[in-house]
């Protein structure tokens, strides 16, 4: 699945893109840092509000930063892991 341009109808949001997946949102913000959110990482009921607002096209970036469970739930950005899979299945 592609990531999706954010419609940022607000035209102040700091998030460019987003990928939904079944139990997974991928958001990329406008500085290029790519982070996953998972059920598990923030649970079912953010998880569902974070949907909702990306494909609304609006209050996403200000809901992960209001929002404690999710903004301490900050991971390594996606970019990097996917680096390091991607280095480890080249040495294999």
């Amino acid at each position: 699945m592609a990531m999706e341009l954010y419609r940022n109808l607000n035209r102040d949001s700091g998030v460019h893109s987003y990928e939904l997946g079944d139990n997974q949102i991928v958001v990329k913000f406008n500085d290029r840092a790519t982070y996953t959110y998972t059920q598990q990482s923030i649970g079912l009921t953010n998880l569902l509000k974070m949907k909702e607002l990306a494909t609304a096209g609006r209050g996403l970036n200000s809901y992960i930063n209001k929002t404690p469970s999710v903004k301490k739930a900050l991971r390594k950005p996606f970019c990097e892991l996917t680096y390091v899979t991607a280095v480890q299945l080249a040495q294999a």
